[in-house]
């Protein structure tokens, strides 16, 4: 059995990794072809592209690097082509996978899409496009199965699969016996910590008696964060170790996306972040139709975390709002909502769920 997989960032990456182990537990034999990171590699894909050579984000960046990524699409088709796969399997990244999906189907290669990209979050418009091209929807998060299928899609909730991720981890100090210390996490793009970090650092100088730590996604360089550390002697930089600093700390900012869920699955009370290009950010705004920008929110539905987004993301604002979740008496309130948030993900075993769905598929079951 030949399978190919496209991730295209940091999450799609550590999901396709378990994804694939996964797979190799219940059939050995079969092969995987993959563009996603070293996670997926390491779990035994052939690793055609790396996610760090696709991260664009946002309208103003993609038409920046339009004719980059559109190289990548026309090469992406054809390694597909020369491949053979016997099934195609797209981890989120809607931008690049809906159209290889769309693609995919006219040459009536089977699509299956694992982690639903946020159509509920937009314009339904492309509910319309998945429909049509995807032949499985597997959804990670509990209320996607339905909007799924009140569109006529056969989609079947698998499951969180951060829960198997983090529930291998050993139990963390209670957050008042950690040290003073809080974690930043800006984001694994390059212009995000650019326009997101400044404000962070700015933030830590009002907090003297605290240690602070920049958890460095993979795909950057640690110099690069560092370049933005200089005069905050406070703060140090680390790279490929944020489920370990979270568990020692009592905070975290939090840059919006599945860390924010990572960090609330972890305990931590957090600070949600976001900042994007200004052109894109107005244009973001008018086709979004939720009310919150984290999935820690989205999932209760209720703003259990709080958003700092865009011109609300200043070193006074973060001051304040960090101020207020270190307090012990809220602190202990926002673990009692995390536990509430866990129960509604369902339990663990999404990878295992997921590769059983996919067989399914292939099997004609």
């Amino acid at each position: 059995m030949k399978l190919y997989i496209i991730a295209g960032e940091a999450s799609g990456d550590l999901h396709g990794s378990n994804l694939i182990r996964a797979f190799k537990k219940k059939r050995p034999e079969v092969e995987c072809r993959a563009w996603g990171g070293d996670l997926m590699q390491a779990a035994g894909a052939d690793l055609v592209k790396h996610y760090r050579d696709l991260a664009f984000m946002g309208f103003v960046e993609v038409l920046r690097n339009l004719r980059t990524i559109l190289g990548n699409i026309a090469f992406c088709k054809r390694d597909i082509l020369d491949y053979r796969p016997d099934a195609l399997i797209l981890i989120d990244y809607p931008g690049f996978n809906l159209r290889i999906a769309k693609w995919a189907k006219e040459q009536g290669i089977r699509v299956i899409y694992y982690i639903s990209p946020q159509v509920w979050a937009w314009h339904t418009s492309r509910v319309r496009a998945i429909r049509r091209d995807v032949d499985k929807m597997l959804v990670i998060l509990p209320f996607e199965q339905n909007f799924y299928r009140e569109h006529g899609l056969d989609a079947e909730f698998v499951g969180q699969p951060l829960l198997d991720a983090i529930g291998e981890r050993p139990a963390a100090k209670p957050l008042l016996e950690r040290p003073k210390h809080i974690t930043l996490l800006p984001g694994s793009r390059r212009q995000e910590v650019q326009r997101i970090l400044p404000a962070m650092l700015e933030a830590t100088r009002s907090f003297d008696d605290y240690d602070f730590t920049v958890a460095a996604a993979t795909s950057l360089p640690e110099s690069f964060y560092q370049s933005f550390t200089h005069g905050f002697p406070k703060v140090k930089v680390l790279s490929g170790r944020t489920y370990d600093l979270l568990d020692r700390s009592r905070a975290a900012l939090v840059k919006s996306g599945t860390s924010t869920l990572e960090t609330a699955l972890l305990g931590v009370p957090q600070v949600v972040c976001y900042a994007g290009n200004p052109v894109s950010y107005m244009i973001a705004r008018r086709l979004v139709n939720v009310r919150y920008i984290s999935l820690v929110n989205l999932i209760v539905d209720a703003p259990l975390v709080r958003e700092l987004i865009q011109h609300d993301l200043t070193p006074a604002n973060l001051v304040q709002a960090l101020s207020e979740i270190l307090d012990p008496e809220q602190a202990r309130k926002m673990e009692v909502e995390y536990a509430r948030l866990r129960e509604r993900l369902g339990g663990g075993g999404a990878s295992e769920k997921a590769a059983a769905a996919i067989l399914r598929v292939m099997e004609g079951k």
